[in-house]
């Protein structure tokens, strides 16, 4: 499957429990198949001021907000590519654009070396952004997800990321994925991502799950639970793998 750059659509997130899950899971099969890589973690590094002026905005629901992450699949090496992105929502629609390069180049760039700049419009936007910002690493978020994506609609697609964790340290996607815990339950994340309307089949299977659409952002939720009063853990007895 080609990399995809660009995405513009609506994302729903529901927290479930794991009795929602199963049911879900179930019920999707008819319509739905796990996309290529099936289940795979997922890492990131988001780009804040050192005031935390990003998030702080972002939390408020304005209308309009925009955040910068560094993201891998797994945990890369120097040479492996990893995606660089904005992500921007206006009025409800999510935009995301992005850009690839090896791991170790990424921090260079983003602190401004043009030796590394793609020299295309996606690169631009994400050096107008560091200009505008001057932003830097501040968090390490990962967790695992199970992506499935439609069988007559393959744009629509369900995701369920779990075992969310957060680090503040070794601010590097090389350095591995673990952290502390984000939640204090086991609730699963699930997002629903579709560039339009949402199939009738899809609206009556949430209506019998009871799963109701919540406003959640990973990186808020760790911001408000975790960092807002602090700087740093080091108890590394508490980090999971």
């Amino acid at each position: 499957m080609a990399t995809q750059y660009s995405f513009e659509r609506h994302e729903k997130k529901y927290l479930i429990t794991d009795s929602q899950y199963n049911y879900i899971i179930r019920e999707i099969k008819a319509h739905m198949i796990s996309d290529e890589y099936g289940k795979y973690s997922i890492s990131n590094i988001y780009y804040d001021t050192p005031d935390w002026a990003l998030i702080r905005a972002s939390i408020e629901k304005p209308d309009y907000k925009e955040k910068l992450r560094v993201r891998s699949y797994g945990v890369p090496e120097d040479n492996d590519k990893v995606f660089v992105e904005i992500k921007k929502k206006c009025c409800g629609v999510v935009y995301k654009r992005r850009i690839n390069m090896k791991a170790a180049q990424v921090s260079e760039y983003l602190a401004g070396n043009n030796n590394f700049s793609p020299g295309n419009q996606i690169g631009r936007e994400i050096e107008w952004f560091q200009k505008k910002y001057n932003s830097e690493p501040r968090v390490f978020i990962g967790y695992s997800r199970q992506a499935f994506a439609g069988i007559e609609d393959p744009q629509l697609r369900i995701t369920f990321d779990s075992d969310l964790k957060w680090r503040t340290e070794e601010l590097d996607l090389r350095h591995g994925n673990y952290g502390f815990p984000i939640m204090d339950n086991n609730q699963i994340l699930m997002e629903i991502k579709i560039p339009g309307a949402a199939p009738l089949w899809l609206s009556h299977m949430l209506s019998i799950a009871g799963a109701f659409p919540t406003s959640y952002s990973k990186y808020g939720d760790c911001y408000k639970k975790h960092l807002i009063n602090s700087t740093s853990y080091l108890k590394e007895e508490f980090y999971i793998a």
